[in-house]
């Protein structure tokens, strides 16, 4: 007996009731806060707490420059990580001269568990804890460091990019879309990423009640002045490397760079060999100057 054409319609509508119904639960997994253990600080570094703008409480640990007036640099970690993965830059910086600072974003590490959401509420906690170091050094010149999901923090938000005084960008999105479609296409494949990306994409509106257009770090960039460090894994299929030039191309201030040879998306963020030191150590000398 061959089905009729409202048992097809049912059929379908069906299963485009189920196919929403899973990327929403994909979508719930994506932002669902994930508490991890961080070690405690050694001396003479500090544990402590920084209170966000909407209330949170974000763990995070400081590192003393040579001066309490030193330069200083804000080191935000990529998604799914803790400041447990910015903390040896952070101590190399420490043992240069300069003062540091990690931080856990909300729903990661120590802090305050809440719904992740790709940088646009992370904003609000780059922001504190950039206020929190800057008046801490007396208001000497602060860098941000941002690993993916941190440089996002960096740029986006109500209020735009952070004031800093020299971003480092590595591996950083350039939008929500192209972020979520790279991600899918490296275990499923390009076609079913461009199926299933607009699925999880459009989900920003009721989660987060912005559209996909406003998770978009490039844009906010091209609002920032400041001196940029841009890097990339030449084998990041997270984000590729055509991506990393857009970025560098739409900073409109003083840029560098560096497309690092064998480094994919996880590797970029733990950067910590003689090369990249040098470069970054050239980048702040230059830019905030010598600890």
């Amino acid at each position: 007996m061959r089905p009729t054409r409202r048992t097809l319609l049912l059929g379908a509508f069906l299963a485009l009731l189920a196919g929403l119904a899973l990327s929403w639960a994909a979508g719930s997994a994506m932002v669902r806060g994930v508490p991890a253990d961080v070690p405690p600080a050694e001396a003479p570094a500090v544990d402590l707490r920084i209170r966000t703008g909407d209330g949170l409480a974000l763990a995070a640990t400081y590192r003393p420059g040579r001066r309490p007036d030193s330069p200083a640099v804000l080191l935000l970690h990529g998604v799914k990580a803790s400041r447990a993965s910015t903390a040896p830059t952070a101590a190399w910086l420490a043992g240069l001269g300069y003062a540091s600072l990690t931080v856990d974003f909300r729903g990661h590490g120590e802090s305050d568990m809440a719904e992740r959401s790709f940088g646009l509420r992370e904003a609000s906690d780059a922001r504190a804890a950039f206020g929190w170091l800057k008046r801490r050094q007396g208001g000497a010149r602060v860098a941000v460091i941002g690993h993916s999901l941190g440089g996002a923090a960096a740029l986006l938000g109500p209020s735009g990019p952070l004031p800093a005084d020299a971003l480092v960008l590595q591996a950083v999105y350039p939008d929500i879309r192209r972020a979520i479609r790279n991600r899918i296409a490296a275990r499923l494949g390009a076609l079913p990423a461009r199926l299933l990306e607009p699925l999880l994409s459009f989900q920003s509106k009721p989660r987060f009640g912005v559209m996909p257009g406003d998770l978009s770090p490039i844009d906010a960039l091209r609002r920032y002045p400041g001196p940029v460090f841009v890097l990339g894994g030449l084998d990041d299929r997270y984000t590729p490397p055509d991506e990393t030039r857009a970025l560098f191309a739409a900073a409109p201030g003083p840029k560098r760079l560096w497309l690092v040879p064998g480094c994919d998306h996880e590797a970029m963020g733990a950067l910590a060999d003689p090369a990249y030191r040098a470069r970054l150590g050239r980048f702040l000398e230059a830019t905030i100057g010598p600890p």
